[in-house]
């Protein structure tokens, strides 16, 4: 897959995953991983400037084995941005699909 098209959907599926269920970095970058391939280190970034634009807030959970993890959580302000975001991208989607149909339909 383009990396350009990667780059510009990455923070969509970010957001996309956290408006179902608070998730921590790992899960959120696996899950991403086994439908595209994308670097480990990724989703990290991206949840960084989430928190500090403030779309999620963040929480220790213990486990039952292991450390605490850090779960990553959707504010109200991103749970706005994820809409937007998704209206721009299903936009973005029919207009691109008009392009191909009529040059090369």
């Amino acid at each position: 897959m383009n990396i350009q098209f990667k780059k510009g959907v990455t923070e969509l599926l970010v957001l996309s995953m956290l408006s179902n269920n608070d998730q921590y970095g790992y899960d959120i970058s696996d899950r991403i991983g086994q439908s595209m391939m994308i670097s480990p280190g990724t989703v990290y970034p991206i949840l960084r400037k989430l928190k500090d634009d403030h779309m999620v807030t963040t929480y220790l959970s213990e486990v039952s084995s292991g450390p605490p993890r850090k779960y990553y959580k959707l504010t109200e302000l991103g749970m706005k941005k994820y809409k937007e975001l998704y209206k721009d991208w299903q936009d973005f989607i029919k207009i691109t699909e008009q392009f191909l149909e009529v040059n090369h339909g």
